[in-house]
């Protein structure tokens, strides 16, 4: 197995929990096909890893156990936070990334974030009393911990059947929902996870968080 150097937890809430993992492979070159990549991202199993293919210029392919991606949020601003670029680099487009405090931020649209489909429920009890939904399609499932405030407590079934059940993190079902409802939103997902996201007048959605290094493999 290759050198995965890098692994980060993505979108940690205010007091260290939670989080999405997410491997890096800063060296991309050292898997340079799509089907070594695809391989090694099964072996190693996180929701999705990142294959670094020119740090300074901020070109990334992502990959999940079983698909390969043109755009993921979780890990943008992860390979972000870690590269400090300005603007990173996927098939869907030219993503920007930013430091404000301690929360990493990416830029992006809302159309990118394809096939992630959401669910609203009539409260926060439902959500968190929901079990794994069978697989197929990927859900979001959502509802109003404070509207007023633009709090969400959230849920993701990424439904692939790759042995991901639920995402801890998910920026792009973030991205989408944001769009969806057209306002900056503060959402709890997961375990811990805490998912910042700002709409723009230009219909382009701004995803923060918090990331942190957990070790090298």
């Amino acid at each position: 197995m290759a050198d995965l150097h890098e692994v980060l937890r993505v979108f940690i809430g205010p007091d260290g929990s939670g989080g999405n993992e997410l491997g890096v492979l800063r060296d991309g070159a050292a898997v340079p096909s799509r089907e070594g990549r695809q391989a090694l991202a099964a072996e190693l199993g996180f929701s999705e890893t990142v294959f670094v293919d020119d740090a300074a210029d901020g070109a990334v392919d992502i990959y999940t156990p079983s698909v390969r991606l043109g755009f993921a949020g979780y890990p943008l601003v992860g390979v972000g936070w870690l590269l400090g670029v300005e603007a990173l680099r996927v098939e869907a487009g030219v993503v920007r990334t930013w430091q404000e405090g301690e929360v990493r931020w990416i830029r992006a649209r809302p159309e990118w974030g394809t096939g992630k489909r959401t669910e609203r429920y009539g409260s926060v009890a439902e959500v968190e009393g929901l079990g794994v939904p069978e697989g197929g399609r990927w859900r979001y499932a959502w509802a109003w911990a404070d509207e007023e405030a633009g709090r969400v407590r959230a849920r993701g079934f990424p439904g692939r059947g790759d042995g991901i059940a639920e995402d801890e993190a998910t920026g792009a079902a973030a991205l989408v929902l944001t769009g969806e409802l057209g306002r900056g939103l503060d959402i709890r997902q997961g375990v811990g996870s805490q998912i910042l996201t700002r709409m723009n007048a230009d219909g382009t959605v701004e995803i923060g968080g918090r990331v942190t290094r957990v070790g090298r493999t």
